[in-house]
């Protein structure tokens, strides 16, 4: 992702105000939201294979349209491009690692390796921050002409992904269908419920940081370069922390995991409002810690206690339940940090999501108490 520690720039590059900038990115979020479920039902009905090459196609395009064009509705279609791409990714992903695992018994290893998944993710991130920092600094363009190429090269890699024969296939596909699995895993299953609304409340919070570091360290006049490496750090942290992530589990047990990700995560918006300096960076360093943690435990207590016939509509679900949250909330940054400044827009926010976790924290936890698919 050579661009992701420049979007931000980039935008502000073209002429974008802040509203407009975090009004592209909802617009991803709304695409995600819409496909999401469908895209994660199709993996489930017809292979998270063919459903991984679709998304790394438009994943391909979406990257094209913004290394050749300018102009917001030519910016606006490629979110929406990628966020369709990134629908039918998510979910199959990580379906098809925990099949691929169970097909062998080793299912109970899935958070070391999605750890493991999320480290060679995070490293090679922050090897693109760096470069991706670089690039901007010589052309703001020239991250997404390479960005297009990194993207081309998971088309050849999920053509070469082997789907693993799975117990349970959907007898009868269809709308109800799918209908009938939402429905099943927002409100007839309290476990499944509370761990995605939980797990997407925390999802939410770390993606709206990610968009909102990037302007707060342009703001007290980090370069783009400097922008970049610090993106290497953050994800160099992120990527040590998941390699990691099942031992700390383990060591720390559940609740006491649980309990001090949701503190780090939701004070380190509130602690940031109140610093306008490099300081920051220390905040940002423990809040990518404890991001690290996060993902792939909260993924695999999902994964508990979901059935092989729907864990990719299931996974989706928690996609789209993220992406409607910062659809809604992107818009509010971007409308305080114009209106007012960045350091409210944080502390806002931060209290926003204090009190989200605050009112799931509570029923998640009592839904770790089964792991079983009921």
């Amino acid at each position: 992702m050579l661009t992701m520690p420049i979007l931000m720039l980039f935008y502000k590059d073209m002429g974008f105000s802040d509203r407009e900038s975090f009004q592209l990115k909802a617009f991803y979020s709304i695409a995600i939201v819409i496909f999401e479920i469908p895209s994660g039902y199709v993996a489930d009905v017809i292979g998270r294979r063919k459903t991984l090459i679709f998304g790394s196609i438009l994943g391909t395009l979406g990257f094209l349209v913004y290394a050749t064009t300018s102009g917001y509705y030519w910016f606006l279609l490629a979110e929406v491009t990628l966020g369709i791409g990134q629908s039918f990714v998510s979910g199959a992903d990580s379906a098809i690692m925990y099949d691929s695992l169970k097909s062998v018994g080793r299912e109970k290893e899935y958070v070391k390796y999605e750890g493991r998944n999320f480290t060679v993710g995070n490293y090679s991130e922050a090897l693109a921050g760096i470069i991706g920092g670089s690039l901007a600094a010589i052309h703001i363009r020239y991250p997404f002409i390479f960005q297009t190429g990194i993207a081309f090269m998971a088309v050849p890699a999920s053509i070469m992904l082997i789907e693993p024969i799975r117990s349970g296939i959907r007898k009868k596909p269809g709308i109800k269908d799918i209908w009938s699995i939402v429905w099943y895993a927002t409100i007839k299953n309290a476990k499944l419920r509370y761990n995605l609304l939980y797990s997407s409340i925390l999802g939410t919070a770390t993606l709206t940081m990610a968009w909102m570091y990037q302007l707060y360290l342009n703001d007290i006049g980090f370069s783009e370069y400097a922008i970049g490496a610090t993106h290497t750090v953050l994800n160099l942290i992120v990527g040590t922390t998941t390699l990691f992530a099942y031992k700390i589990e383990a060591r720390l047990k559940p609740q006491m995991t649980i309990w001090l990700t949701s503190i780090i995560i939701t004070g380190s918006y509130i602690l940031s409002g109140f610093m306008e300096s490099a300081w920051i960076l220390i905040i940002l360093g423990i809040f990518y810690f404890s991001r690290g943690i996060a993902t792939p435990v909260l993924k695999d207590y999902i994964n508990r206690i979901t059935a092989d016939d729907m864990r990719a509509t299931v996974l989706s679900i928690r996609s789209l339940i993220i992406r409607a949250f910062f659809a809604i909330i992107a818009p509010v940054v971007g409308f305080l940090s114009d209106t007012y400044d960045r350091s409210f827009s944080l502390k806002v926010i931060g209290i926003v999501f204090t009190i989200l976790v605050g009112s799931s924290i509570f029923l998640f936890l009592r839904s770790l108490e089964s792991e079983k698919p009921t």
